[in-house]
């Protein structure tokens, strides 16, 4: 068995290929819920926690939760506040004086948002993990489907 045929053969366990594709879209999902939640600092501890508890794909749950990256993280945090105000019958401008934010006065200028945005997060994460499992789902029959039975 040669380097690449051994190589695919390592890829195929670490993704779990022998898994449904059910199992698999749900891990995905679940990460992306997971990239979405407001428990920024934690995401990476929750990936893990939740791949273990509920034996899931790590990989999958994983790449969903990157959903949430460096070049996303502010959108998703503006999407999130965004979502949260018009939930929550808040109105949709936010003044936050930024020039005059300081260590000792962030919670006072903050709080008015912070239950705004929890209710946002939480709603993009339910309405991301929804759209994320029927997609992944559908992708993984797909690309199964063209590769053919496995040997």
């Amino acid at each position: 068995m040669g380097t690449m045929d051994s190589l695919r053969q390592y890829l195929a366990e670490v993704l779990h290929l022998k898994e449904t594709a059910h199992r698999t879209a749900l891990a995905f999902a679940i990460g992306v819920f997971i990239g979405f939640a407001p428990h920024y600092l934690f995401h990476t501890a929750s990936v893990i926690l939740v791949a273990w508890l509920f034996r899931l794909n790590y990989l999958a749950v994983f790449l969903g939760s990157l959903v949430n990256n460096p070049w996303t993280l502010i959108p998703i945090l503006a999407a999130s506040l965004y979502a949260g105000l018009i939930l929550t019958g808040e109105s949709p401008e936010v003044s936050i004086a930024w020039d005059g934010l300081s260590a000792g006065n962030v919670y006072e200028m903050l709080a008015p948002y912070i239950i705004p945005f929890l209710v946002g997060s939480t709603f993009l994460s339910i309405l991301g993990s929804l759209l994320a499992y029927p997609l992944m789902r559908l992708t993984i029959i797909r690309y199964r489907h063209m590769k053919g039975p496995s040997p």
